[in-house]
Parts: structure tokens; sequence; C-alpha cells
């Protein structure tokens, strides 16, 4: 929770800025019914043997990780999911013209379908949307895939070259796109407010995005569930369920 003066200086503070980037995590698309991972009721917590499918060197060895993984994208609730409150409240923000970049760890595209500019958003960890070949680098939409799936392919291999296929998401031991993350970065060096919405900031490089933002001077306003490690360079920690929150803290702008 927050105290009420807490949140009028936040929203004051908010109001103030020129340049807001944003940096937004799992926790900003739990109340659309995707769970996070690391919350009281995160995927991860409630499922630690699920965070396998998330490492690149056992969904590469391991056939039945990636047959498990594809059945899991096939459930993801990201397909029926709607933007909620929080993601629609960005928008708002960007109707001012101070919204500087959303940098997104998240990989469900709920910001470009809340009516964010694709332009602005910068998808830290890919997207969910697309297949990629580990081997030749073959990109096609994912449902392609998933279509292959429901047939009976239990492990969709690579049609160009037979190589492995997987989403064009992040994995663990799988390095960020440079060209992406060095957008990220200079967003960070040049904002002037960074705004981190859901994330638990325990991944990196993403949640460094945050100390370099913080150290070129941009005041940080961090709204989360529970404790992150940068809550000690924040103006502002606010703990209140983000469909209420955003649009009370962008109401001002």
């Amino acid at each position: 929770m927050r105290a009420a003066d807490d949140l009028a200086d936040a929203v004051a503070t908010v109001a103030a800025a020129a340049r807001i980037a944003v940096l937004s995590g799992a926790g900003i698309s739990t109340e659309s019914g995707i769970p996070d991972f690391r919350g009281p009721d995160g995927l991860w917590t409630t499922n630690p043997r699920s965070e396998r499918l998330s490492n690149l060197q056992a969904y590469v060895a391991d056939p039945d990780v990636r047959r498990r993984s594809w059945q899991a994208r096939l459930a993801h609730p990201a397909w029926q999911a709607e933007p909620n409150a929080a993601h629609r409240a960005l928008v708002t923000l960007e109707e001012t013209g101070r919204l500087h970049a959303i940098l997104t760890q998240n990989i469900d595209g709920l910001h470009q379908r809340a009516g964010s500019s694709p332009s602005l958003v910068v998808e830290l960890h890919g997207s969910m949307f697309e297949t990629v070949c580990l081997t030749c680098g073959d990109r096609l939409p994912m449902r392609e895939a998933l279509d292959r799936v429901e047939a009976g392919e239990v492990d969709p291999s690579c049609q160009v070259c037979g190589g492995i296929l997987k989403s064009a998401t992040i994995s663990f031991g799988q390095p960020l796109d440079t060209g992406v993350l060095a957008r990220a970065r200079e967003a960070a060096v040049t904002c002037d407010l960074m705004l981190v919405v859901g994330s638990s900031l325990a991944v990196h490089p993403a949640a460094g995005l945050v100390g370099l933002a913080a150290r070129a001077g941009a005041t940080v306003v961090i709204c989360n569930g529970s404790e992150t490690p940068y809550d000690r360079l924040a103006a502002f920690v606010l703990r209140e369920r983000l469909g209420i929150l955003l649009p009370e803290l962008v109401r001002g702008s």
C-alpha cells in the first residue's frame, strides 16, 4: 500500500517529467490473467520445475523439455488475454507526448494491443508471436508452428533447414539482441523519469536499466507488489494494484 501523501507527490513528479521511460515486467499483465513468475502465485513459485522450460541449454538438449514447451505455448493465457487498466494508463501517458519509451520484459504484446505505439515499445525479451530457428534464424508466425502441434507434431522442426524451433523470446542462457539492448540503454540514459511497473528487477541486463537511468540523473519511481533490489534508488516506491495505481499516477499528466 502507499500513503496518500506519497501518491500525491508521485503524481506531481510524474506530471512534471518531460521524458518518461517505462520499464514493465510481468506484474503489469497479471490483471489480464497472465501469471507472473516470482510473485506469491507466480508460475515458477508454484511450479519450480517449469523454470526449466525457460533454460536454453535444457531446451536444446532435452526433447522432453521442447515437447513440454510446445504444450505450454499452446495453452498460454496470452492468446485470450486482453489489456487491462494499467496498460491503458500508459496509452493515456503517451497521449501527453511525454512518453519516451516502454522497455518491456513481457512477451505478450499487450502494450501494443492496448494502443501503445509499436515504435515506442522495446521488447527486451522478444515476442511469443513468432518462432525462430536456432540453426538458420528463419522466423515465422507462431501460429503456423502451433497449428502443426495441434495436428500432432510434438516438437516441430524448422521447415527450411530441419533445425530446432523455439519462440522468438529470450531464454536463460541466451543473450539479448544487441540492437534492442542498445536502444533500451539509450532510452534509459536520456529519460528524466524512469517508471518501473510490475517488475521484480531480478533479471539482468533489463534490471540494470534502472541503475543506468538513476546514474544519468533520472528520477526513479517503482510500482511493484514486492521489494526489489533497486528500491533504494527510487524517489517513490508504491505497492498498490497496478490497475488502480497507474491510472491514478498519470491522472495529473
